[in-house]
């Protein structure tokens, strides 16, 4: 059973994790699991949160060790870490396109980019269109932002770039 346990077998079934905020989107496509080291039975997850004050670590945690364990890993061990810090660009194209069936624009990759206008004409998950405008750059959690598509005339939330 431990030689099926490879590196890549472990990282599919994280996939199963998904972020306690957008159900749709996966720690592992959101680029917060970092780290993952298999020595035998034993596993350790390295995690990076979106923020230090995330209040789903411990619940991120949780089901990590939880998917783990049900593969049969008799010691885990799930580290955080802030010695890199999380960004948006670490959101990969499947995660992207989860946040868009959730209803979500993804945030656009901004290569660390600091500039408020990439918070403008973001396309409508709705409809695709670009002739949109930010009416908060606060939405209901710190990393989104609120938005209306003058096309289609529907409100939606950005998942915000963040650095």
């Amino acid at each position: 059973m431990k030689d099926l346990l490879t590196k890549d077998v472990v990282w599919n079934k994280l996939k199963v994790v998904k972020d306690p905020e957008i159900p749709t989107l996966s720690l592992v496509d959101m680029g917060i699991i970092r780290e993952l080291n298999i020595e035998g039975d034993s596993v350790e997850v390295v995690i990076t949160p979106t923020f230090v004050g995330c209040p789903a670590i411990e619940m991120m945690k949780d089901e990590i060790e939880s998917a783990l364990l049900s593969m049969g890993f008799q010691n885990v061990l799930v580290r955080v870490s802030f010695s890199y810090q999380w960004n948006s660009d670490m959101i990969n194209e499947a995660g992207r396109k989860s946040l868009v069936e959730f209803g979500l624009a993804p945030p656009p990759q901004h290569q660390l980019i600091e500039d408020i206008e990439i918070l403008e004409r973001i396309p409508c998950p709705a409809c695709k269109g670009t002739n949109t405008e930010l009416r908060n750059s606060f939405g209901p959690t710190l990393c989104r932002s609120i938005h209306y598509c003058n096309d289609c005339k529907e409100a939606f939330q950005q998942f915000k770039p963040v650095n």
